[in-house]
Parts: structure tokens; sequence; C-alpha cells
């Protein structure tokens, strides 16, 4: 049997630690298939054609698969408040200006890069944009790889991006620019990723799922308690990237935990009404839909970690 598992490139979820410390293959005894996808959408596409068992995957992508019947159920989580906008040094942010209205107000006539249609980022920036009449006035610039984001800011394709708390440090670094407005002020509590199971899968393979979300908790707990250890685990498994651009990253936004909280479903309830007010579902879902705590509740069923940050002792 081989588990096959879907990821991004994004490197502070927990698929970067498991891979490079080759825990599934010893722990599970079976044979695991990483997966590397540009966006959400597509790692939802995959399940849709049962090319995938499990994978990481942010909830505004979830939710639209399963409006459309993709058979597939958040069974933990992992990240929270992983959205920032970052933009040129030019434009004034937070905390010099705090109205969001305003900040977003500088690119009338200009154009916000964003990861692929339907990502959780693409759907917080719309909602944004809608929400203050400004949609008409902003070119919204999808790109199928969230590094190609990156890459359009250095070019100067755009003024302003919206993506993880790691393209905001790239664009900080690469790109001479800064973050216009923190992931704790522009959408509170939302859910960065979650993990999410082929529902087929999870009656057949229940015990090797929750495997699976033991060792994704650990890792996550190893981020909060140990992050230059992560840092160095991860950037020595990425290689292109140093142990400070992965503390940086951790400290922009340093919510982490495998629990699926009250508000972290809140705020994906939260994401359904913005999905369906925007055209992307047809009707909005329930949250037995789109959860199934039953497993993680097991594994963790102790207080959530997300507030508690991550730590600021060595190593």
């Amino acid at each position: 049997m081989k588990l096959r598992i879907g990821h991004l490139s994004t490197f502070y979820h927990t698929a970067i630690i498991l891979m490079a410390e080759d825990m599934l293959t010893k722990t599970l005894g079976m044979d695991v298939e990483w997966r590397l996808f540009g966006t959400g959408p597509a790692i939802v596409n995959a399940f849709e054609s049962k090319d995938l068992d499990l994978a990481y995957v942010g909830l505004p992508p979830a939710a639209i698969g399963i409006s459309r019947g993709v058979g597939i159920v958040c069974v933990a989580g992992g990240h929270m408040e992983g959205t920032v906008l970052a933009g040129r040094k030019e434009f004034t942010g937070f905390p010099e200006q705090e109205d969001l209205r305003t900040i977003l107000g500088q690119f009338r006539g200009r154009k916000i890069g964003v990861p692929g249609k339907g990502s959780i980022h693409d759907v917080i920036l719309s909602e944004c944009l809608e929400r203050y009449g400004l949609t008409k006035e902003t070119t919204v610039i999808n790109y199928p790889w969230a590094d190609q984001v990156t890459e359009a800011m250095v070019r100067g394709e755009v003024s302003a991006a919206v993506g993880t708390s790691a393209l905001a440090v790239a664009i900080r670094r690469f790109a001479h620019g800064k973050i216009l407005y923190p992931p704790s002020q522009l959408w509170p509590n939302n859910p960065s990723y979650g993990i999410m199971v082929d529902r087929d899968f999870l009656e057949r393979e229940k015990r090797t799922v929750e495997r699976f979300l033991m060792m994704h908790e650990d890792a996550t707990s190893l981020i909060r308690n140990k992050p230059r250890l992560a840092a160095r685990i991860i950037s020595d498994f990425v290689g292109f990237i140093d142990d400070e651009f992965v503390m940086e990253t951790l400290k922009v936004s340093p919510k982490y935990c495998a629990q699926i909280t009250d508000e972290f479903i809140a705020s994906t309830i939260e994401f359904v009404k913005a999905l369906k007010k925007l055209g992307y579902i047809g009707r909005e879902i329930t949250s037995d839909e789109i959860f199934d705590t039953s497993l993680i509740n097991t594994i963790h069923p102790e207080k959530d970690h997300y507030e508690d940050g991550i730590s600021n002792t060595l190593p």
C-alpha cells in the first residue's frame, strides 16, 4: 500500500519536517509518495480525480471542492492567520495606517499579485476588495505558483501581493518591500491550512490517518517549542533558504497547532459565506460537511496551542 500525500511549497507546513525526518515511512510501515502542487485548488482537483489520500490544503479551496461534491473532510488544523498583505515601501501600511480600506485604496488603478484563483489568499483579497468597493478599481493577477508572486514583485509587475508569511518575508528581502497589513489583522483566526483526507480512505484506513495526525501534532509542537531547531531542519531540507529566513517567517505568523478549535471552525464558516457572496460556490455548506474532529480530539484533548505562539528560548 502507498500513502499519497499532497502538499504545497509552503515550508512551515509540517509536511517539510515530516519529509526531512523521513518519519512517515518508518512509523507507518508503508510507502509514502509526496506530491507537490502549486495551489490548494490544484490539490482539490487531484482529490476529485482520486489521485490523493491526504493533503495540506487551505480551507476555502477545500470548501469549494466539497460544495461541488468532492469527497474530502478536514480532520486536523495546523496553522492560523497565514495570509499577509505586502507591498513596496512607498505605500503606507500598518501600524502607521490602521484602516485597511485606506491601505487598499492606495492600489486603485494598480495591480496586486496573489496565488491561484480560489486559494485562501485569493478569497481573502477578493472579499476585502468587495467589502470596500474596490473590486472594479483594482487589478488582481492570479499566479499558478506562489513563488511567482514574489518574482512579479521583483520585476515590478505588481505593486503589492497577498500570500503567505514566507511570501511577505521574501518581498522584504528580495523586492525591497514591507508588510502593509499583518495576518492577525487581515482576517483574525483564519484557517491557514488543514489536513484534508479522502472520505473513502478515512473510512478504510482510520488507524493510518490517526497515526499520521500524531506525527503532524508532534511536528507542530516542534515548531512552537523549538523553532530554531525546526528552522534548521526546514532550511537544510529546502536548501535555498537560511535559518533566519525561516525564523523570520515563523515570527510573522506564529500560530501553530493541530487542533480544530471553535474559532477555526467559525472562521471557516465566515469564509463559506464570503465564497457564496463572491460566487465561488452556489450554496453554503455546513461545518459537518467540512470537519470531522473525532480523531484530533482523541489525539489532542487538551486546550489548543495557537495562542502560545513560538518559543523565544533556544534551541
